[in-house]
């Protein structure tokens, strides 16, 4: 396995896991895991520190009925022509999220860009049109800019990067849809995946909701800032509901045209890796990670994991 350019505070660092292939069962899809990891690994890489951020702009794009608050890393010194990755957040979260990949991926060779959508930090919600998730996160690409650009979304995140890919594949060289559900609307789907859930579930604390409980057990402190976060994560006034451009659907994914990178946390209760092996099945070339020991928030619980599966992904499609 080719090595992938380390950040200088070694959130990519000489231990990372190797990666193997397996099949994912379906015709069209390969998977990714990550074999062999010792508890001391996976223990170390959940209690690594946030990294220091990369230098960045920030600013409130004003799109219309809409004000997205955002930062910028810019293009890395000397290319003018790196591509660009932007993050969607979860549902939980906002542009504040990625602390843990900021650096990695401006360090890789990268402009990142991170922003709040809709009645999020940063981004109170003053119209009375809702607008769709896509249909911003296009605008904010035209706004700053970006012609194609890798999305990375995790969980609602993901959800609005499966619309836009669905509406707008021209625009993305690739896509991520990490730990989610995908949106998708059919009702034999609906009703296997609400049944894993009990009643009562959405009234749950998020972190119980969000973070695997190996990380809950290793690292209290890194709960109490991802809890800091999501409890920082709202604007204030009405909470948006944004809409889709698309009825995400198990035909409609089976159409998708951008080469995607499913990652599914071993411990997420919201789709668990055999939910996420049927998506990867259903994207056609698409490839999958199953991340050990971690819930809904991969990319805070198990950073090392995540950020290297991203990069070697998207340096495939640069």
């Amino acid at each position: 396995m080719r090595d992938i350019r380390q950040s200088r505070r070694g959130v990519i660092g000489s231990t990372m896991l190797g990666l193997g292939l397996l099949a994912a069962g379906r015709a069209g899809a390969q998977g990714l895991a990550a074999p062999g990891a010792t508890q001391r690994d996976l223990t170390e890489a959940m209690l690594r520190p946030l990294p220091e951020q990369r230098p960045a702009t920030a600013g409130v794009a004003q799109l219309g009925d809409a004000a997205l608050a955002y930062w910028d890393t810019g293009a890395p010194a000397g290319n003018a022509q790196a591509p660009t990755i932007i993050l969607l957040h979860p549902s939980t979260g906002s542009h504040a999220t990625w602390g843990y990949q900021q650096p990695v991926f401006a360090e890789a060779g990268y402009r990142v860009i991170g922003y709040s959508r809709r009645s999020h930090l940063g981004s109170p919600s003053t119209s009375a049109e809702d607008g769709t998730g896509a249909g911003d996160l296009l605008k904010l690409a035209d706004h700053l800019g970006v012609e194609r650009f890798h999305a990375v979304g995790s969980a609602a995140g993901a959800i609005v990067a499966v619309d836009f890919a669905l509406s707008h594949p021209g625009r993305l060289h690739s896509a991520v849809f990490a730990c989610t559900h995908m949106g998708i609307r059919d009702a034999d789907y609906l009703t296997m995946s609400n049944g894993l859930r009990p009643k009562g579930f959405a009234e749950m604390p998020s972190e119980f909701r969000e973070v695997g409980p190996s990380y809950r057990a290793a690292n209290p402190a890194g709960v109490a800032q991802w809890v800091a976060l999501e409890h920082g994560s709202r604007a204030p006034g009405r909470r948006v509901p944004l809409g889709y451009e698309n009825e995400i659907t198990w035909a409609g994914l089976r159409q998708m045209k951008v080469p995607a990178l499913l990652i599914g946390g071993d411990a997420d209760l919201w789709a668990p890796p055999s939910v996420v092996r049927m998506f990867a099945a259903a994207v056609p070339g698409s490839e999958m990670v199953i991340v050990p020991e971690a819930g809904h928030s991969a990319y805070w619980e198990q950073p090392q994991i995540f950020n290297r599966t991203v990069l070697e992904f998207l340096g495939r499609h640069r």
